[in-house]
């Protein structure tokens, strides 16, 4: 699944200025003027991941079991986590290999990032249980 988050027609190759372009290493022959090691000027937090939802419900009922004990009760409980069931999407630009995956290859070619491929929470899940206390 991908979903375009991110337009990476927003984006451009870093471009070398006259000061710098001697120590600019290009991304390839068919693209002059510009320069892999070079940073872009995108601000910090620029890009902002899909936000999170998540609703856990819990029901539960006590039931006294006195022909046992005076003590002795059970309790029947229902457990519905991401009851909603809305899907969390990771943020469209994942770390790979302890660096943040680039908008763009070696070569200068886009690497496709910028979607919304990966899930961060499980879906509709429910548990019964019963707890015998005493």
């Amino acid at each position: 699944m991908f979903l375009g988050y991110i337009n990476p027609g927003c984006f451009t190759l870093p471009k070398a200025t006259s000061e710098i372009a001697s120590q600019c290493l290009p991304f390839s022959a068919t693209l002059p003027g510009t320069c892999r090691n070079l940073l872009g000027n995108a601000g910090r937090n620029s890009l902002v991941g899909p936000s999170l939802v998540n609703l856990d419900f819990s029901v539960y009922k006590n039931f006294a079991v006195k022909k046992i004990s005076e003590s002795f009760s059970a309790q029947f409980r229902a457990e519905f986590f991401n009851i909603l069931n809305h899907a969390n999407f990771a943020p469209p630009l994942p770390i790979q290999d302890g660096a943040a995956s680039a908008m763009f290859n070696q070569n200068g070619s886009p690497t496709g990032a910028g979607g919304l491929t990966t899930l961060v929470t499980q879906p509709r899940d429910i548990q019964f249980a019963i707890k015998v206390i005493w």
